[in-house]
């Protein structure tokens, strides 16, 4: 049998959004990694024993990104090495801030505004966006989410599909990353109950109360159908991430219940799933992930601990503890 052709991660983005932090998670995976080296001597740093993680933007004297797409097309059509682009954004308001709270200059603009120097490499890089593999944006993962999702993605030793499962809020915006996005708004919302809108779809009132709903089980049902036919072929097309989200308005109550349910009928498959709770992680504010989920009072007791953190002892090792279902619930900004 043949050796796989060894693997080229080519890390770009926006100045300020996080690439270097990319680069360096993937040296500590085992990346022999190189920043901003020019173009033409990529070539010839392929083929070492350890995987090659290559930094390449708009810092470099000679930054083209046609020609950065067309040595990656070239390299994939010799088969010599299996290239994949990770391309590293934010919003211009927090690109902004992070500059801002560094006191640092945009390496675009070293006589200019900051907001000019994010709006020239916006145009200079675009056509590197449009062609990239993964568009990660960083606006609001903290970098030990961002890490996570590094390792889940391209870590050595974990060739199957790793899976997230993503609950948020249509107002915030569909995730970029999404391979299958559903809609949970027509469901019975608690929103409208005075008990039940302080808790999420993690306490086992709200469950039980959309539960109520009569499309809410066939809905379970026929999504759980869809994903567990696709996700072996994904396997089988050679695909390493797969991100399913299910949003509703306020991404508190219907999708992070969906989401739950959908999570529980994957792992009884004995699929390795990853959770995030988007608007739960960004109303916590960076709080542990056994934390309450509800803030208490006396006629709304917080959610125990125990309803936010489950694992299933059937379960393949996954990063952390065997058979582990991590969820994110951070916030914050990845510098």
């Amino acid at each position: 049998m043949s050796a796989p052709n060894p693997r080229l991660v080519v890390v770009s983005g926006l100045s300020g959004a996080g690439k270097n932090s990319v680069l360096r998670a993937l040296e500590d995976l085992g990346y022999e990694a190189v920043d901003n080296p020019p173009l033409r001597l990529v070539e010839t740093l392929i083929g070492a024993a350890k995987p090659l993680a290559v930094g390449l933007d708009a810092r470099n004297r000679d930054f083209s990104a046609g020609d950065i797409i067309e040595t990656l097309a070239r390299l994939r059509q010799s088969h010599i090495v299996q290239p994949e682009l990770i391309f590293a954004i934010a919003s211009d308001e927090v690109l902004q801030r992070r500059f801002t709270e560094t006191r640092r200059r945009h390496p675009l603009a070293l006589q200019g505004t900051v907001s000019e120097g994010i709006a020239t490499e916006q145009a200079l890089t675009r056509p590197l966006r449009d062609a990239a593999d993964w568009v990660v944006d960083t606006s609001d993962l903290p970098l030990a989410a961002l890490r996570q999702m590094i390792e889940r993605r391209f870590g050595t030793d974990n060739p199957g599909l790793a899976i997230t499962l993503v609950s948020f809020a249509f107002p915030a915006g569909i995730p970029r990353e999404a391979d299958i996005v559903l809609d949970a708004r027509f469901l019975r919302n608690p929103h409208y109950i005075p008990d039940l809108r302080p808790q999420t779809g993690l306490a086992q009132p709200v469950r039980a109360y959309i539960e109520t709903d009569p499309d809410y089980a066939e809905f379970i049902e026929r999504v759980a159908g869809l994903v567990t036919f696709l996700l072996p072929r994904f396997v089988r097309e050679g695909k390493k991430y797969a991100m399913i989200a299910i949003g509703c308005t306020g991404g508190r109550h219907r999708s992070v219940a969906s989401i739950e349910a959908l999570g529980g009928i994957l792992r009884s498959q004995n699929w390795v799933v990853q959770i995030d709770h988007t608007a739960i992680r960004s109303e916590i504010g960076g709080r542990d992930l056994d934390s309450n989920m509800t803030a208490p009072s006396a006629d709304h007791p917080a959610e125990p601990a125990a309803s936010v953190q489950r694992t299933a002892a059937n379960l393949p090792s996954a990063p952390g503890k065997s058979g582990e279902v991590r969820r994110y619930f951070m916030s914050g900004a990845s510098k």
